[in-house]
Parts: C-alpha cells; structure tokens; sequence
C-alpha cells in the first residue's frame, strides 16, 4: 500500500465491496484496505472534494443540538452525538459505499489490514436498510455454519439489524474466540437462525493445486500480497507442465486496484488497456498490463458468482475483454465504483465514492454485474454435499 499526504489527510483508493469499494468487511473487523485500499498523489480527488462551495447551515444543528440539550430528560453521550452528526451527514449522501467511520471503527480497519482477525470469516455488505453478506469464507466458522452469499442479516443477538451500518454490524458480530454469536438470517424470504463459534481467521490470499493436470489459482482477495503470490503460483503451474488454468475468483470481494491489475498483466500483452477510471463520466485514469505475461497462450477458465466483486471484476471483464479467458459460474456481484478513505484528524475517517471503472471494452458493471460465457448454477443439494460442478466443469473444459 502506497501513501502520500495532502494537508494533512491521508488518502486510500479502494475496490472492493463495502469497504470496496469497494468497502471490505470481514466479519472479524473492517477490512477495507487491503481490498483495494491505495493511497493516491492524484490530487484531482482532493480538488474535486474541496471545490464544492455550498455550505451547511450550523446555525440549524445548533438549534437542534440545544433543543436537545435543554429539553431531552437523560443522559447525553457528547461523543456519540458528535459521531451522529456526522454519520447523518455522510448517510444523507445516498450512497450505500460512502460512510464514516469513527475512531474506533477506523482503527479496527487499519488493524485488520493484515488479515488476521478474530471472528466468522465473511464479508459483509450494505443492501438498502439491510446488512448483507456478500462472501462467507471457506473453511472458517460462517461457510461452515452454512452462511451463504446474499443471506440478509436482521437480527445479531437478538438485536434488530434494521438499518444499521456495515461498521456497527462488524462491530456487533466481531468478537474474542471462542465466543458466539446469534445471527438471524432472511433467506429467499424465510428466516433462518444461527449460532456461531468465532474463531481466528488468518487469511492467505492466493492458494494453488494441481487437479487432473490442470492447475488451479484460487485468489480470495486482492492485497499487498497477491501480485507476488500469483506469479510464483503462475509459474510453478506452468513449471510442472499443466493443460490449462483455472483462475477461481468466486467470492472475492475485491481489494487494492494494482494487484487487480498485475493479476491481470500475467495474461495480458505488455501496455494493453486493464480498467478505466470515469468521474463525472469523463475519464481521469487507465491502467495498462505491464510486467512479463507468462500465462500468455494459456487455456484459461475464470471462475467468478455473485460473491466476486470489485477488483476480482475488474480482471475478470478484463480477461473477458481481451479474449483470454472464458468465464464460466454465475453472474458477478456489480460494483463498478471506486471509494477513497481519508483520514480525519480526530482520528476517524470518511469513505466516500469518487469514480467509476470500466473495462477495457468501456462498460461499466455497477448493479449488473458481468456475465458469465457458460452459466453453471450450484444446487441446494450439491452445496450441501460440497460438490463443485463448477470448478469440476471447468477443469474438464481444459484436460
């Protein structure tokens, strides 16, 4: 992760769900960076936010503020009214990937950026006044419960999750392990209720196996480790003589743009179009390939569900794009835009939306998500008995 200061404040580019995007969140902690956080010189960002000339009317919040203070019979936490008031700000925005954070959730994603944390190992995600998740991460305490993917969350110990922030819900289901906690699930409109042991979840980023003679590059996220784990994986595949590549994506969030992007550049050609940036639909940024493609002419298979999103969209659409690779799985997640977080002196710290991406072919997925060449759906019945038609589809396609 890069960094450059500006007046003070500290800037990150992110890609990834909420976090991520982009913005991250592990259910162990916020895990916004390393999905995708990058610290960015561009000041066009800085500008942009600072050139908004309105001003807010802090005669109004004052009024509300001593009404309040004069009349409310109880007691007054001074700091939750402050973080309140800026977190009514940010929500007034409208945007589900622009929040604060307070101090403490800030330092609670700065500490996980390490990916290692203590609690059930998912993502979790912001869909309309609902918390959801986006990705349960296999081998740990949510997967094995039977988490899934788009499972809403409306109750967390009883507690309702109406309405609540992807932030306060880490907060609430993160935890010491060892621990549990109650979680009730809506899915496809029924409720579902859970009891889960929060674990140590340490993450590693990319892992690879050969299968049938076919190698397999399984990536679970994008962070400061990925590029280098991918190539060594790219090319101790390629040393032992395998048929093809499966590049299994599927529920990945997302994470830091330059590893989507190297990621990318170990198939394609040397200066060739990975992703574009768009503000107010004008273009601010492409990021080529660079580096040595050793995959280059590689059968490759991508495969990518609902649960990928962000920066493992981004190489996805752009394999796609330049022809090769072929997607097989279900259709993505859809997040096509990217989020900044700086850091506030108090401490906290504002994710907001600042652009768009695009693939190389100009098309922006945000809420449609990409499509996959060949569509593979996995079963109620085949999800229980760990069955894999499409990792097992696409290994097939290559021998």
């Amino acid at each position: 992760m890069s960094k450059t200061k500006n007046s003070s404040k500290k800037h990150w580019r992110i890609f990834g769900r909420n976090l991520a995007i982009v913005s991250l969140v592990f259910l162990g902690g916020v895990y916004f960076g390393k999905y995708g956080y990058k610290f960015t010189p561009d000041g066009i960002y800085q500008t942009s936010i600072q050139n908004n000339s309105a001003k807010l009317n802090f005669d109004d919040v004052n009024e509300v503020y001593n009404q309040l203070k004069n009349n409310f019979d109880g007691q007054l936490d001074q700091q939750k009214l402050n973080d309140g008031l800026k977190e009514g700000l940010v929500r007034a925005a409208g945007d589900p990937y622009t929040e604060f954070l307070n101090a403490e959730a800030s330092k609670e994603f700065s500490e996980n950026l390490s990916g290692s944390f203590e609690g059930i190992g998912a993502e979790l995600n912001k869909n309309e006044k609902y918390v959801e998740i986006s990705t349960p991460i296999a081998g740990f305490p949510a997967e094995k419960a039977g988490i899934r993917s788009k499972d809403i969350i409306s109750e967390i110990d009883g507690q309702t999750a109406y309405d609540i922030s992807v932030s306060q819900a880490v907060k609430k289901i993160r935890g010491q392990k060892g621990t549990k906690v109650k979680l009730k699930i809506v899915r496809d409109g029924k409720p579902i209720d859970f009891e889960i042991t929060r674990e140590q979840i340490t993450l590693p980023s990319v892992t690879s196996e050969v299968v049938s003679g076919v190698g397999v590059i399984k990536i679970s996220r994008f962070d400061s480790n990925t590029s280098k784990l991918a190539r060594e994986a790219g090319a101790d595949l390629k040393s032992k003589g395998v048929k093809g590549i499966v590049l299994d994506l599927r529920n990945n969030p997302g994470g830091l743009l330059d590893s989507s992007v190297d990621v990318s550049s170990l198939w394609i050609d040397d200066n060739q179009l990975v992703v574009e940036e768009k503000r107010g639909g004008k273009s601010i940024r492409k990021l080529n390939a660079s580096g040595d493609n050793i995959l280059k002419g590689m059968p490759t298979v991508v495969l990518i569900n609902s649960g990928s999103a962000s920066a493992s969209e981004i190489v996805a659409g752009a394999l796609s794009d330049h022809k090769v690779a072929t997607l097989m799985g279900e259709k993505s997640y859809g997040k096509g835009s990217v989020q900044q977080v700086i850091e506030l002196s108090t401490g906290a710290s504002l994710k907001v939306t600042i652009a768009r991406w695009f693939t190389p072919n100009g098309k922006n997925i945000d809420k449609e998500g990409i499509k996959p060449d060949q569509e593979i759906k996995i079963s109620d019945q085949e999800y229980k008995d760990k069955k894999d038609p499409q990792k097992d589809t696409a290994i097939n396609k290559l021998q």
